[in-house]
Order: structure tokens, then sequence, then C-alpha cells
């Protein structure tokens, strides 16, 4: 069981829930805060696949931030939680962490709870940096990082930089997720593999084989087929929807 909904209160979010073992899970270049039976945990920017069962529990909520959005309310740089899921009370004060765990509980929905806290550091942490959406715009548009760099007015290291603590990688490796996500929805669609290459800006079609191998371990075949539970909407536990 899998279900989500956009949130109306943060800003690109999506509020999540999912029960049974999970699967597993693909990049996406967000970041989540989720609930596991009562514990709150974080679930960073992915570089590859990730296996189920990293987090136990049978049920979780939770809430996927939009891309460079989740450092400024966790408070911690994304590349330190890149490739991992640790505890909230690992990067806040473990008391402080009880009593919001408890404020969670208390909600009948539990991401409902999760959606109040984040919109309470949204509003503590003041309005989003304009640089990181324009940075994701422009990847999402297939846009090569040199000119993105011209455009923001910064050097191809500063932007280099400055994605590492928003992104957790730099623009070419959250380029080539946001492609991914684009060819995988495409592939879904019923889309032929050739022109998925071509509409989602992969060179020619043996290339977008290769990073979907890469990035997701699996081949596109396997994935719009369902094997290994592609179309499986439990994704345990960084709430990224698409699982391989």
């Amino acid at each position: 069981m899998y279900e989500e909904t956009r949130s109306g209160v943060v800003a690109g979010a999506v509020l999540w829930r999912a029960g049974g073992p999970g699967r597993v899970v693909l990049p996406d270049g967000c970041m989540d805060l989720l609930w596991a039976e009562g514990r709150l945990l974080v679930a960073g920017t992915d570089t590859g696949p990730h296996p189920a069962g990293e987090v136990a529990g049978g049920a979780f909520a939770g809430i996927r931030f939009a891309p460079g959005t989740a450092p400024a309310l966790l408070g911690v740089p994304a590349h330190e939680l890149r490739d991992r899921r640790v505890e909230l009370a690992d990067l806040w004060p473990a008391r402080e962490v009880r009593r919001l765990a408890g404020q969670v509980a208390s909600y009948g929905d539990p991401r409902a709870g999760l959606e109040a806290l984040a919109a309470r550091r949204a509003a503590g942490a003041g309005p989003p940096d304009p640089l990181v959406a324009e940075v994701v715009a422009r990847l999402r548009a297939g846009q090569a990082v040199a000119p993105i760099a011209a455009a923001v007015g910064l050097g191809e290291r500063q932007l280099r930089r400055r994605s590492l603590d928003a992104f957790g990688y730099g623009p070419r490796t959250l380029g080539r997720v946001l492609r991914l996500r684009r060819a995988l929805a495409l592939a879904l669609a019923g889309t032929p593999y050739a022109e998925v290459a071509c509409v989602a800006g992969y060179a020619d079609q043996a290339h977008l084989a290769r990073e979907v191998r890469a990035l997701a371990g699996t081949t596109l075949g396997s994935y719009v087929a369902g094997a290994d539970g592609a179309k499986s909407e439990t994704p345990q536990p960084s709430g990224s929807r698409s699982t391989a």
C-alpha cells in the first residue's frame, strides 16, 4: 500500500504513507522526514538504488521535500546525509526530538504531524534560496552545467559547492537523477524507448540503458514490466514513489 498527496502548507513537498515490506528505492534528488512507528528519521538524497529494510518497521509516513529545500529546515548540509538514513536524534538534541515525536504522535495521521513540524521549521528558516530553485528548473530543462553556472552568476566550482550543500551532490549528478526520473515516467506512460531517450535528453537508447542500469540497478524493460516490484507503490523508506 502506498499513497501520496501534495502538501498544502510546505511548498513543493509531498506527503506519503506506506505499509508492507517496501521495495528498492530509486534516486529522486529529494530528502524525506520519516515517521516509522514512533521514530523520526531522515532519508538523504541517493546516488543509486537503496534496498528495502534499511529502516525497521511495517508502516511508514513521510514528507518528501523538493530538491534542495530540506537542508535549510534540518540545519544540516545535504552532502552529510547523502545515501544515508539516520535518526533525527543524531542531528538534533535527543530531548527535542522526543518532544517532537510526541507531537507527531498526537495527530490522527502522522503525515499531518510531519507537515506541521516541517511548516514550523520552514517559517523559522526564512524564504528559500532562489538559486536552488533556478538550478533545479534549469537542470530539469536539460541545460548543461556551464550555462547554468553563468546564468546564476557563479563559477562552476562555486556552483558545485553550493549544490553539495543543497542537493547532496554536484549539479551534474542531480541532472542525471532528474533526467532518469523523466525517462522512467515516459517509459511507464508507454513511450517507445527510442523516443524516451530522445525526449529525456540522452544521446541514444544505449546511453539511456547505461544510465538506468547505473542509477536504478535494473533495466528499463524490467522496470516497466514490474520486475522486482517496479510498479509497486510501497517506497520504503525514502518516499520516492517509483521503485525498481
